[in-house]
């Protein structure tokens, strides 16, 4: 014989967990401020960590106005102007998201419909610019030599820093080409032949008297890397190992790699980030387009992912700061 046993009229309604609702915040909501706040942590360390790199070589450190500097289908250097359209973009994003949370209160399905779509358009935006920047950072933008101590050299001309292409004319004359397993061993490869040799850069500038070398090292008064004199620029020049174009983790045309390194990692991280909180709105948005949570009641799924959104939101002005403005 099977025992009823009854629940109290006055527990019902109660948080699953058995007693009051925590700040009044239902139990999905609180794991995600859980998780957003173990990521925070996260994000915060990595930050740190850049912090200190930074300040340890604070003398060599890229000058984020020097790396920064270009804008889609535009010619010229325009520094930190599209990474500044980013970041209204995402700004602005977050903007629709909460536009989505307030229109899901009033159970207006219509609006929600229509912010979540902006937010992750917005979203994408963000994400395919960020790509857009990577590939550019990537490929570089001047070039520069690197000396056998592993300090980087670059080349400027009245006091403005110019392209290996600008000077280095002449043709590749070691007949040096790209390793791959069709034109070599076909169990091996290599990285990446630069497109101009050592030698080549040595004898172009010893041809143009105008062209000086300009070190890593920066002046902190004046914010600007040490041009060298003419001699002291050949001097440098015969320490020279290798030519550098682009950046990786291997090597950084701008100046110290470890920004580099720090560049990818954290960025990266954070556009993981992007990517997931779209990937969720995306799934919320046909939800809502569904009706599911007309049928609930509520909307309490958009206001969850909205609050990973803003924290995403955050994470990247924290990001922008270090990295573009600091």
């Amino acid at each position: 014989m099977e025992a009823n046993i009854a629940v109290p009229t006055e527990e019902k309604g109660k948080w699953d967990g058995g007693g009051p609702k925590p700040f009044n915040a239902s139990y999905g909501k609180m794991m995600m401020w859980f998780f957003i706040l173990s990521d925070a942590l996260t994000f915060s360390g990595f930050l740190a960590a850049y912090g200190l790199t930074r300040f340890k070589f604070i003398n060599s450190w890229p000058i984020a106005d020097e790396v920064f500097t270009h804008v889609p289908f535009v010619h010229g250097d325009f520094p930190m102007i599209y990474v500044a359209i980013m970041t209204f973009i995402l700004i602005f994003s977050s903007v629709t998201m909460v536009l989505a949370v307030d229109a899901g209160h009033q159970m207006k399905k219509s609006k929600v419909t229509w912010y979540m779509f902006a937010t992750i358009l917005g979203g994408i935006i963000f994400v395919g610019s960020q790509a857009w920047e990577w590939n550019t950072f990537i490929n570089g933008t001047y070039g520069a030599v690197k000396t056998t101590e592993g300090k980087v050299l670059q080349f400027v001309k009245d006091g403005k820093q110019i392209s290996l292409a600008d000077f280095v004319t002449e043709p590749r004359t070691d007949g040096r080409i790209q390793h791959t397993r069709k034109n070599g061993l076909w169990f091996e490869g290599e990285g990446t032949v630069q497109k101009y040799s050592v030698a080549q850069v040595l004898k172009s500038y010893n041809a143009n008297p105008d062209i000086q070398v300009r070190t890593e090292f920066i002046d902190l008064d004046k914010k600007q890397k040490t041009i060298l004199s003419r001699e002291e620029g050949a001097l440098r020049l015969a320490e020279v190992k290798t030519v550098i174009e682009g950046a990786n983790l291997q090597a950084n045309e701008y100046g110290n790699t470890s920004f580099s390194d720090f560049f990818f990692f954290i960025t990266g991280f954070h556009g993981f980030h992007v990517v997931s909180g779209i990937v969720i709105n995306i799934i919320i948005f046909f939800n809502v387009i569904l009706g599911t949570y007309e049928k609930r009641g509520n909307y309490e799924m958009v206001e969850k992912v909205g609050l990973y959104w803003h924290f995403v939101d955050l994470v990247w002005v924290f990001v922008f700061t270090f990295f573009y403005l600091v």
